[in-house]
C-alpha cells in the first residue's frame, strides 16, 4: 500500500486532471513544446519536519508541493490570458475538495509567481508556479 504522502500527491494529480484540456505530469522536466490546453507539473516537494502528538503517536505534516502551470503562445496577450484562466481553473479544482476525500486535514494553494521562458525558434512559455500545502497526519 502506498504511503500517505504518495496517496496525497496522487489525489492532487487526480484533482488536476479534472481541468478540461490540461495535461498533468509528475516530476518531469519542462518540455520545449507545451500541449495546447496547458501543462501542469506537480513536484513531490518537501514534507518538512512534522509536529508530533505523543498519545497516540501521530505525526502532523505540512507538506509543500510545488505546482508549475505552463502555457505557450506566440502572442503575449493571449499567453497571459491563457495562463490566468488556467491558474484560476487549477486553483478552483484543487480547492473544491480541501481534504482530498479524507486523505488530508486541509489543502491550500499559494498565489502564483510567474516566469517567461524564451524558447529558441518557438513561442515563449509562461510558467506560473504555486505551492500546494497539504496538512495531513501519519502514524
Amino acid at each position: 500500500m502506498p504511503s500517505v504522502r504518495e496517496q496525497v500527491l496522487a489525489a492532487i494529480a487526480l484533482r488536476l486532471k479534472t481541468v478540461a484540456g490540461l495535461t498533468v505530469r509528475r516530476n518531469e522536466a519542462l518540455p520545449e513544446k507545451i500541449p495546447t490546453g496547458g501543462l501542469a507539473i506537480l513536484r513531490d516537494g518537501d514534507p518538512g519536519d512534522p509536529d508530533v502528538v505523543l498519545s497516540p503517536l501521530t505525526y502532523l505534516w505540512r507538506h509543500a508541493a510545488p505546482l508549475e502551470i505552463v502555457v505557450q503562445h506566440g502572442d503575449a496577450a493571449e499567453r497571459d490570458r491563457r495562463s490566468d484562466e488556467l491558474v484560476e481553473a487549477v486553483t478552483t479544482a484543487l480547492l473544491a475538495d480541501r481534504n482530498l476525500g479524507g486523505l488530508a486535514d486541509w489543502l491550500e494553494a499559494s498565489p502564483p509567481s510567474a516566469d517567461l521562458l524564451p524558447v529558441e525558434g518557438a513561442a515563449a512559455i509562461k510558467a506560473a508556479t504555486l505551492t500546494v500545502t497539504i496538512h495531513y497526519a501519519t502514524t
